[in-house]
């Protein structure tokens, strides 16, 4: 088998396929979260805390002759952490989500199945019988 057709066989499977769609998804998602994040929470929670902007947040370390100074920026890791742990949760209220209807279709019990020819032509001879 030729590589092309190997890698075709691969990449065509249901897995591949999945896979790749959910990493464009969560690509996207991820976008939604951080601007959910930097625009819509952080604000407040610097409101609250007397308007500090959490990316402005760093640590200037002392500069050597004629270089500037380093710095730290743990505010951006502060808003990075934020970001992860605002998707971590939401991330979590989808898959409990989705188990849970999962748990609603495995519980719904199954339809009962139609009479054979048989137990139809039983019922009609038993109604007979009544009518006599």
């Amino acid at each position: 088998m030729s590589i092309v057709r190997e890698f075709k066989t691969f990449a065509m499977r249901g897995n591949v396929l999945d896979m790749a769609v959910g990493i464009i998804i969560g690509g996207a998602f991820g976008k939604i979260v951080t601007s959910l994040v930097n625009d819509v929470i952080m604000p407040p929670i610097g409101l609250l805390i007397g308007g500090v902007d959490f990316s402005s947040l760093k640590l200037t370390l002392p500069a050597l002759e004629g270089k500037e100074p380093a710095t730290i920026n743990y505010g951006v890791f502060v808003n990075t952490v934020l970001d992860f742990l605002i998707v971590a949760f939401a991330i979590f209220l989808v898959v409990k989500a989705m188990n849970a209807a999962k748990k609603k279709e495995a519980a719904a019990p199954p339809a009962p199945p139609a009479p054979s020819n048989e137990e139809k032509l039983l019922a009609e001879i038993r109604d007979a019988l009544k009518q006599r």
